[in-house]
């Protein structure tokens, strides 16, 4: 079967025949075809879904730094930086500082955890060279075997130490963040002509988001995008071609589950508005009991509830089935190309069951990452809308809660639409 080498296919024909000389003439066709698309087609589409990605990120950056410009006429009485991160960084600068600091030391130990069972496999289970001296001592092949294991189970131990360490340290910044903002809020509520109950699902519920983001973030996008490169980094140096296996199909799923996961945030923020104005519907029935059509209007609001709920299931669960399959995928590349290269003498067993190991993690940290997006978004949306309530503490208006709620839904949809702030 022959390949054109001339248009549209000669420089990625001209590729991999480059890299088929490592593998010899005798190269079957199917390598061929699993090289063009490792090796040519998957990075070319990675490069354009992450230029693509870059220019909305940068629109999003462009649209944040118009509004930031807007609202610098309206500065919370209460002292609320405009931005997130200012806030986060106003109030724990030394704790990010330290769990970042943290989490960057950790990674030398991942890599461990990743390095010593291709030693075990490829040194330490292989007779001939033993007995064999390390640090002037002379070790049998099961002595050896016992001491790389003795360090691999202490790499592990000191891997797993480091997570729990950073999960309680983020967990104690978090709470005292979210303390310090529910005061916040609290106090915004008490200095209003009318202390409404709007602000209780705000001090409640609304403002926890917000401080679970607060945990991480700085934290995780450091150390899941550290484990990620570390990882992807272990890969590569096995074999470069193994490396660019485990990125196949990464650029498929920055394309779908992003956009899926959009439409997810859409109907979520629709569910998070629906169920401020149900918290109206209820206040007023709590304070008007003969309020004429607000059984009428609460049942409405309980079948939009559930009607968004299951929209989000069904988008959720395929998303999530999407993700899976995707994954399941790269494996395929690595026994068919990893396992040609052990036949042919070209890579170790130990070096491919390293990377299959390694692999086991390897889309961990990027679904971290998707989902530090998400509460990256959700959490803006809501501190802005608190930002929003501590302004109208001095500035307040007479049954106001009702235009609030329908502002904070509108703001919602547009942002979760436009993938923009509120």
């Amino acid at each position: 079967m022959e390949f054109p080498d001339t248009g549209w296919n000669a420089l990625p024909h001209q590729i991999t025949l480059t890299i088929l000389e490592r593998f010899g003439e005798t190269a079957p066709v199917w390598l061929h075809l699993v090289l063009h698309t490792v090796l040519v087609w998957a990075p070319l589409f990675l490069i354009l879904v992450a230029a693509s990605g870059l220019w909305r990120a940068l629109g999003r950056y462009r649209s944040r730094q118009r509004q930031v410009s807007e609202d610098s006429r309206t500065l919370s009485a209460f002292g609320l930086p405009k931005g997130l991160y200012s806030y986060v960084l106003r109030y724990s600068k030394r704790e990010q500082a330290i769990l970042v600091a943290v989490g960057l030391a950790s990674m030398p130990i991942l890599y461990a955890t990743l390095e010593l069972p291709k030693i075990i496999v490829n040194t330490a289970l292989d007779a001939a060279h033993f007995p064999d001296v390390h640090l002037g001592y002379t070790l049998s092949q099961t002595q050896y075997l016992l001491a790389v294991c003795a360090i691999y189970l202490f790499a592990i131990l000191a891997n797993g130490s480091v997570k729990f360490w950073l999960n309680i340290r983020k967990g104690q910044a978090g709470e005292r963040l979210l303390r310090r903002l529910r005061l916040t809020v609290y106090r915004s509520w008490r200095a209003r002509a009318d202390r409404n109950a709007d602000a209780i699902p705000l001090i409640s519920q609304e403002v926890e988001p917000v401080g679970g983001f607060a945990t991480e973030a700085f934290a995780t996008p450091v150390y899941q995008g550290g484990t990620f490169v570390t990882i992807l980094a272990f890969m590569f140096i096995q074999d470069p071609v193994l490396g660019a296996a485990a990125l196949t199909m990464l650029p498929f799923q920055l394309f779908f589950i992003p956009r899926l996961q959009r439409r997810i945030n859409v109907h979520a923020r629709e569910r998070v508005a629906e169920i401020r104005r149900l918290g109206t519907l209820l206040g007023d029935q709590a304070y008007r009991s003969g309020a004429s059509g607000t059984a009428a209007s609460v049942g409405t609001s309980f079948r939009r509830i559930e009607t968004i709920r299951l929209k989000i299931h069904r988008i959720k669960f395929f998303m999530k089935g999407l993700n899976n399959f995707l994954t399941a995928m790269t494996p395929f590349f690595f026994y068919s190309l990893g396992g040609y290269l052990v036949i042919q003498g070209d890579l170790s067993l130990g070096a491919l069951i390293a990377v299959l190991a390694a692999y086991k993690d390897f889309s961990a940290p990027l679904k971290e990452l998707l989902r530090y997006y998400q509460s990256f978004e959700d959490s803006r949306i809501r501190y802005a809308d608190i930002r929003l309530f501590s302004r109208q503490s001095t500035q307040s208006e007479p049954d106001d809660r009702t235009l609030r709620t329908d502002a904070f839904a509108e703001n919602l949809r547009n942002a979760a639409l436009r993938g923009s702030p509120a």
